[in-house]
């Protein structure tokens, strides 16, 4: 390859993963602002105008979406599929950036397109409203200590456009186990639970919403655990004699 070709090249890649951090960092915020508003609300403020009974067939697939393909993107099709989203030569590296970018878009879908019911059981107000606010932030801060722990860089969709800027493989971080992963071995499901349960605004539509995520917070990382088995063998089958699943109740001997 001749240098100005090279030159060339590397400018194209620089320009390709740009772009996609921009689309993944924006989608992620927009994403996250909105779930944090719409859940504030009980799901009762919304962009969804689906008429009845057409709603709740409406809200169910905008509900059932999410988890179904942030899993099966990682099933080994699903990271195949991923990689094929980005110009060739470059899906590969940015496969963590189009993967975050992806469910960041499908958050957004599910929290601006939900079509509110209407009903409205609770209402926090006064002392109560405020006290409901802290737990509420507290647990949006928790998630984000929990994501930081298990590397904010892949969380976030950093690892790849970073990587392909400077011309190398994604550098995948080791195995969580420090901060809250030293408590739980599902911090970040654990966490977005939390969210789940703490808004001071209780409808129909949340209650769905939070028990279809809580469950697929409780079903979904046996499957990552897994992967962690094959990745990681007999160091995930320590860790995992050390801290428990899901709740951080202490350990016999620890």
């Amino acid at each position: 390859m001749l240098p100005h070709e090279d030159s060339r090249t590397n400018k194209g890649q620089t320009l390709i993963a740009l772009s996609y951090g921009v689309l993944c960092h924006v989608s992620f915020l927009v994403g996250v602002l909105a779930m944090i508003a719409a859940m504030f609300f009980g799901m009762s403020r919304s962009l969804g105008a689906v008429p009845v009974p057409w709603n709740w067939i409406a809200n169910a697939a905008l509900l059932v979406q999410f988890p179904l393909a942030h899993s099966l993107l990682l099933t080994k099709r699903g990271r195949a599929f991923v990689a094929r989203l980005a110009p060739r030569g470059t899906g590969s590296t940015l496969s963590p950036t189009t993967y975050v970018t992806i469910a960041a878009l499908q958050v957004l879908a599910l929290f601006a397109l939900w079509t509110p019911t209407g009903t409205i059981w609770w209402q926090a107000s006064g002392a109560a409203l405020v006290g409901m606010v802290v737990l509420y932030a507290a647990s949006w801060l928790l998630l984000g200590k929990s994501m930081a722990d298990a590397g904010l860089a892949l969380q976030t969709g950093s690892l790849g456009w970073t990587a392909l800027i400077r011309g190398r493989k994604p550098v995948y971080p080791p195995m969580p186990e420090t901060g809250l992963f030293r408590l739980t071995r599902q911090p970040i499901y654990v966490a977005f639970t939390l969210t789940l349960w703490t808004v001071p605004t209780w409808t129909p539509d949340q209650l769905v919403v939070a028990i279809t995520l809580t469950v697929y917070c409780l079903v979904a990382p046996l499957f990552k655990e897994v992967r962690y088995r094959r990745i990681y063998g007999s160091a995930f089958d320590n860790y995992v004699r050390r801290v428990p699943y899901w709740l951080p109740w202490p350990r016999k001997g620890s």
